[in-house]
Formats: C-alpha cells, structure tokens, sequence
C-alpha cells in the first residue's frame, strides 16, 4: 500500500462583495464561493490526495450561503427543480422542517458536504442572506455558522506566493507535484479571477509541469487571465501566442445568468437587476470559444488535452466533471511527469 498521498490544489475566489451595474443603489451584494462545486472532488479524492488550498491574495474565502440550497443539490436536476422547490417555500402553510422532511436525500448531500468543508478546511465566512434569498436558507445559515465557529482557521496560500516559492531553487515546493487543480465557482471568481495576472501565472506553470486543471461554473473566467504571466521581477507582461486559446471553454451562459438575475437570489425585488458583466461574454471578447449548449441547465463540461484544461458549465455539471477528471488523471498518469522549476517566466 502507498505510504503517502498525491497532492491537488484546490483554489478558492476570496471575492466577497459582488459589483452591480443595476439598480444603480444597489452598488454590490453579498457573495461567495459554491461549496457544491468543490465538495464531489473532495468527496472524489480524499482518500487518495492530500490537499493544498489557495485563494488569489491568501485570505480566507467566504462561502455563499445561496449555493447550499436544497435545489443545489439536485445537480443534474436543477434546472427543472428550482423553481419548484423556491415556490415551496413561499406557501403560506411552509414549514422548515417539513420541507426537509420531504427531500431527505438532499438534506443528506448537503449534510455531506458540510463535513467535508469542516474537515477539509476549517472556519470561513459565511455571506449575508440577500432580500431573494430561499426562507429554508434563513433557518439553515445561523445552524451552519455555529458549526464552523467551532473549528479552528484554515491557512490559504496567496498565488503569489506559490509561484515564487515555485521559483525558489532552495524551497522543495513545486507546481509538478500537484496532479491536478480544481477551482470551485458561484459568483465570487467575478471579483479576483478576471484579468489576474498572478492566477495566469499559476496557469501557465501549472500546464508547464503537466497538472490539469479544473474550472467549473463562473471560475472559467479565469482563462482571461492566461493573457498575462508575472517576470522574473514580479511585473505583469503580455502573452503572445496563448496556448490555452486552443481550449473550448464550458460555463455558465449569459441566458442564465438573466434567468438568475430575473428570478433568483441575486435579483433586487422591485428592480432590474444586472452584473458589472457576464462571464461567457468576457471569455469570447477575451479571444476565447465558449462551448455553447441549446439546453443551458443540462450538464456540460468540455475538456482541452493540449493544455489539460478541462471546464463546467455550474453546479449541475459537478458529478459529471469529477468523474471526467478521474478519468483523465487515471489515463493520464501523473508520475510521468517531470518537474520544471523555474528561476523566470
């Protein structure tokens, strides 16, 4: 039997305030990362992989409570069953505990889920409820808070200081020893994976010594990133020939990001309510080809060998893609590998 684990970075947006365009009083909203996205690989690779977490400036993630939703956790089915689930809970006759009562499988892959993020990672935030957020999320968010006050602080690692420890001849630390990346999505990769040139660095080192990396949901804006990389003293330059322009690129579409914004959590009652910008819009302005799908709830995911970028399109596609990424990593065996430190880009 193996004496030690295979290792994965797991990178978390720590965006917490979400910029809006409309309603002009409406500056920003509460926002955070969706532990749905990230739990199944967790879950996948846990008795095989020692993990490694990350954000882009190293400060704790927050999580948003609006992804642990009972809808959520419908995966394949959410598109059919949010709907539904939100008008449940707008009855005069609702009740909390009924309603879980009535989605036992639910309330058990949330469950799941939380004791993988205590286990995992520790105490984090927790957004702000948001005027259209689910009534069963009011009663659930103070529970869920009183169970991660009582852990302890997790350690993130900045980008930052990843690549330059990367560099560092005389640190063991090396983008070789990860078999794989996997960024989680909700709305908060909006806030700090768009145009970051330390996150293109991470990038472009991570396809240097052979990791794949995983982006699902709003986190494949992160592709706008590989635009830049970091020199040796630390500033930004441009690519000229981006090799990950080869990758089609799966994530959530403009239509469902109005649908969201008409009917969801983040609309502001009474008002239209609109993002700074939509991720799959700046993806194709950023030079990029976003897998499109005439069934926008339908899981999708696409996957690039060339650059082993594989990405989704939300929550619904999470199952899908962790098995994809098993799949590649298991043909595709990591030990092959050889590292390349780096002293420059």
């Amino acid at each position: 039997m193996p004496t030690t684990k295979r290792r994965a970075l797991i990178i978390i947006s720590s965006g917490r305030q979400l910029p809006l365009a409309k309603p002009a009083e409406v500056k920003s909203i509460s926002t955070g990362f969706f532990l749905v996205e990230m739990a199944q690989m967790l879950k996948e690779f846990e008795k095989d992989y020692e993990f490694t977490f990350a954000t882009p400036d190293g400060n704790a993630p927050q999580l948003d409570i609006n992804g642990m939703a009972l809808s959520m956790h419908y995966i394949e089915k959410i598109g059919a069953k949010t709907l539904p689930l939100r008008r449940q809970q707008r009855r005069r006759s609702f009740d909390v505990n009924s309603f879980r009562q009535r989605h036992p499988e639910l309330v058990a892959r949330r469950e799941q889920e939380v004791r993988l993020l205590e286990r995992h990672i520790g105490r984090i935030p927790v957004s702000e409820l948001l005027p259209n957020s689910e009534p069963e999320l009011a009663e659930y968010r103070p529970e869920l808070i009183r169970r991660l006050d009582k852990l302890p602080e997790a350690t993130f690692h900045s980008l930052q200081e990843l690549v330059q420890r990367h560099r560092d001849a005389a640190d063991a630390f090396t983008f070789a020893d990860f078999d794989f990346i996997h960024t989680p999505g909700g709305h908060a990769p909006m806030v700090d994976f768009r145009d970051n040139p330390w996150l293109g660095e991470t990038l472009h080192t991570a396809r240097e010594n052979g990791v794949t990396v995983s982006l699902i949901c709003h986190a494949p804006i992160g592709v706008t990133s590989t635009r830049q990389r970091i020199d040796a003293q630390g500033a930004a330059y441009p690519v000229k020939d981006n090799p990950f322009l080869a990758a089609p690129i799966a994530t959530v579409p403009k239509m469902g990001e109005l649908f969201a914004l008409s009917f969801l959590y983040p609309h502001a009652p009474g008002k239209k309510t609109r993002l700074s910008y939509f991720v799959d819009v700046a993806i194709k302005e950023a030079g990029f080809t976003v897998a499109s799908s005439l069934n926008m709830s339908a899981p999708q995911t696409a996957y690039e060998p060339s650059v082993r970028l594989l990405t989704g399109n939300g929550p619904q596609a999470i199952d899908k893609q962790t098995a994809e990424l098993r799949s590649i990593l298991t043909h595709s065996p990591a030990a092959r590998r050889t590292s390349s430190k780096q002293a420059s880009a």
